[in-house]
């Protein structure tokens, strides 16, 4: 059986005081954090085409600054997803939960 949910209850959420905060706590970390990762990466980038002395230099062995900054990039990546997932479970899940919540409760 499908159930048939009144759009009026998801608007009335969508423009509630808890669903806004819920946005601006994901934006004002998601925001920044992709805004920092790009400038990481432009940076590897640029550095690779323009900057090939530089990128060149062997730091031991055959490992040269490129390759560093290659890995650099795996591990940022990582590390990032780290964060949001102790960011999301510390400052979104609880709030969402809520949310998740009240509308069962008014679609019931």
């Amino acid at each position: 059986m499908t159930v048939q949910h009144d759009s009026s209850v998801y608007e009335q959420i969508q423009s509630g005081e808890q669903f806004q905060e819920l946005r601006r706590r994901y934006r004002s970390w998601a925001f920044p954090m992709t805004v920092a990762f790009l400038a990481w990466y432009l940076l590897y980038v640029v550095l690779s085409g323009f900057a090939r002395g530089f990128m060149g230099t062997k730091l031991f062995g055959n490992i040269n600054v490129a390759l560093v900054f290659g890995i650099l990039q795996f591990v940022s990546t990582f590390l990032i997803a780290w964060a949001y997932s102790r960011h999301a479970s510390a400052k979104l899940d609880p709030l969402a939960d809520e949310l998740r919540h009240d509308v069962e409760e008014r679609v019931q």
